[in-house]
């Protein structure tokens, strides 16, 4: 793959330091969540997967949408990353819940959001890793 651009972002003192990218736009403290024992205070590498994804599905669904012709603009992409144990460690699953605009029917927009998820980038990623439902709002 020929990278068409390159994120780049620095992490210290891990799930409760600070989270900044080489541009500076992105500068965030980083918390543990309260359901995994920490106080809250700060965002956490979970969220930061969810808002990267639903972002990037979004940009997916357009992308599907624009091809066939059908107007998914005032789509909403809801991502929840969840983490658990696996085995010896830690695992992720995600749910993309899909809001769709009133006048994409059922059957068209199911086809489009399963296409969005063969062209997404977070999706092919995680295709074969995590598991990943997808779900029609």
């Amino acid at each position: 793959m020929d990278a068409l651009y390159t994120a780049v972002a620095t992490a210290t003192h891990g799930r409760e330091g600070r989270a900044v990218s080489s541009d500076g736009v992105l500068d965030l403290p980083l918390g543990m969540p309260v359901a995994l024992g920490g106080n809250g205070q700060g965002t956490n590498p979970e969220q930061l997967f969810a808002a990267g994804y639903a972002a990037c599905f979004g940009s997916a669904l357009g992308l599907v949408g624009r091809q066939a012709k059908v107007d998914v603009s005032d789509a909403a992409v809801t991502a929840e990353v969840g983490i658990g144990k696996q085995g010896e460690g830690f695992g992720l699953a995600v749910t993309l819940r899909v809001e769709l605009p009133d006048s994409v029917d059922e059957e068209t927009g199911r086809k489009l959001i399963e296409q969005a998820h063969q062209v997404c980038p977070y999706s092919n990623a995680t295709r074969g890793n995590i598991p990943v439902d997808l779900a029609v709002e």
